[in-house]
């Protein structure tokens, strides 16, 4: 199922990742494509929120993934931006994250397109026609 959003400010793509993070069951990859600066980063802070984490979400920019634990479920947010191919992924422990059953948040999944599941979460996240407005898409997506 694909539905679409607009949001007008970070603090309703925040929501709308709220929304999605109270549903997600352990297991769940959320697979982002967007622009630099279009707001997956929001979106996973509302994930977090929906997932009643208390830590404040930051981008895994320089980390590669960032780990948050104590929520309803754990959530590993990864920038895979400077990443060549999903062997890496691999390489960093993908398979152990997957298996610890939280929710896997991919910020430039398009660059480890192939290590993802069909049934991945897709989030496209493009700018709208306003500075702060964004068009959001997402793919497989439970009811939110």
């Amino acid at each position: 199922m694909t539905k679409e959003y607009i949001t007008n400010g970070t603090g309703e793509t925040e929501e709308l990742g709220c929304r999605l993070g109270r549903v997600l069951e352990p297991g769940a990859v959320v697979a982002y494509t967007g622009d630099l600066g279009a707001g997956k980063t929001a979106f996973t802070r509302g994930i977090a929120q929906g997932l009643e984490i208390p830590e404040q979400v930051t981008s895994p920019t320089f980390t590669i993934v960032n780990e948050y634990e104590g929520g309803r479920l754990p959530l590993f947010h990864f920038d895979m931006y400077r990443l060549g191919s999903s062997e890496e992924l691999f390489d960093i422990g993908w398979d152990d994250y997957l298996a610890r059953g939280g929710v896997c948040a991919v910020e430039w999944s398009e660059n480890v397109e192939d290590a993802l599941d069909d049934d991945a979460i897709r989030v496209e996240i493009r700018r709208g026609d306003q500075d702060d407005q964004r068009r959001i898409t997402i793919i497989n997506a439970p009811d939110l």
